[in-house]
């Protein structure tokens, strides 16, 4: 029976599904785009902030790094360590998106400028050539941690030979205090950080990934466990530092302490199929959120957050959940759009960290679009 237009009933069906059809090809079509624009203007903002450090923050003369433009004479000539290892997993993430580029070669060369030979050797928190000065554990793990990502993209041996003798140098920060737990720095035998055993587990399980060898998953799971067992808080959460010989905690809660976890728990997950890991993941995943999401934006410092990063992009790998990234990629546009000075600097104090992370930051979204 046909209608009063001529219509027969399968004809208006058929017409339904086309048209349905149509609104589904463009709404994909739409999106499409939207994720190519986005990851366009990632990767504008990232060879932004390239260009930056490249013309104010490096000296072209020895290859070294200035912590700040700021150009006022003070304790430094150059940058500490510490942004350098910001800097090496920017470059990784840079390769990771342009295989054929040498982002991290550079930055490397100038860490090389930190070594120091002392038994066992690893790289001091200063330019070796200016003066000999402190070897901390946790920067030294930042650029294990980096290595060893570099090294399953490329297994390059290098990598892996110096995220060994890393490894070395911070197992002598291990010991019986506070049953157990990596020091902070070396010689100070005052405070274990999760700052300092949380990089330490992913150290650890790296060099298990990449070599099989079950000292690495026994150490890894050692200090996994002291670092629930001392600093884990009520709400899923990780306290800073518990202090020797005392046992006084320390309760201050950091992005990057809840990320280096984060990746460990999905970590042990991978490597062992413990499924139990994988629920801490979801459980301190939701934690953090609550806590250090508030108000439309994370807490101020780029680096820490960029760290955080890493575990909630290693979690969406897993279970696919866009919550766990839906509010980096918020904040990522806020700081881009508030926090960006005309020569698109980003953050207050125009620092090398500061970019570096950022760069990190807008690699790891442009990887997931």
């Amino acid at each position: 029976m046909e209608n009063l237009s001529g219509e027969t009933p399968f004809t208006c069906v058929m017409m339904k599904v086309f048209l349905n059809a149509c609104c589904m090809f463009f709404v994909a079509m739409f999106v499409g785009l939207n994720l190519r624009a986005q990851s366009f203007s990632y990767i504008e903002r990232i060879k932004t902030l390239n260009s930056n450090i490249a013309s104010y923050l490096k000296d072209q003369k020895t290859g070294l790094y200035f912590e700040t433009t700021d150009r006022i004479p003070k304790e430094n000539k150059y940058a500490w360590l510490w942004p350098l290892c910001a800097l090496i997993q920017a470059a990784n993430e840079q390769e990771t998106l342009e295989p054929r580029k040498k982002y991290m070669e550079p930055v490397m060369q100038a860490i090389e400028q930190y070594y120091n030979k002392k038994q066992p050797p690893a790289y001091q928190d200063y330019v070796t050539s200016e003066r000999l000065s402190e070897r901390f554990y946790d920067d030294n793990q930042w650029i294990a941690i980096a290595y060893l990502d570099a090294y399953q993209r490329t297994l390059n041996p290098k990598f892996l030979q110096d995220s060994k003798m890393i490894y070395r140098f911070m197992i002598k920060g291990l010991d019986t205090a506070a049953s157990g737990g990596i020091y902070w720095k070396e010689g100070d035998l005052s405070t274990k950080n999760t700052c300092s055993n949380g990089p330490a587990i992913l150290v650890a399980l790296g060099l298990y990934k990449a070599t099989k060898d079950q000292q690495y998953l026994s150490t890894a799971l050692d200090i996994y466990n002291w670092t629930y067992r001392k600093l884990e808080s009520p709400e899923g959460l990780f306290y800073d530092a518990i202090k020797v010989p005392s046992g006084q905690i320390d309760r201050a809660y950091y992005t990057y302490n809840a990320g280096t976890m984060l990746q460990a728990n999905v970590l042990l997950y991978e490597l062992t199929g413990d499924r139990s890991y994988f629920l801490k993941a979801q459980r301190l995943a939701v934690a953090a959120k609550a806590y250090f999401y508030k108000n439309n934006r994370l807490p101020g410092h780029y680096w820490f957050n960029a760290v955080m990063l890493r575990g909630f992009q290693a979690l969406y790998a897993i279970d696919k959940d866009r919550k766990w990234i839906d509010f980096f990629i918020e904040d990522a546009e806020r700081i881009w759009k508030n926090e960006r000075d005309e020569k698109s600097f980003v953050g207050k104090h125009k620092s090398l960290i500061d970019q570096a992370a950022m760069i990190e930051i807008y690699a790891r979204l442009n990887q997931l679009n």
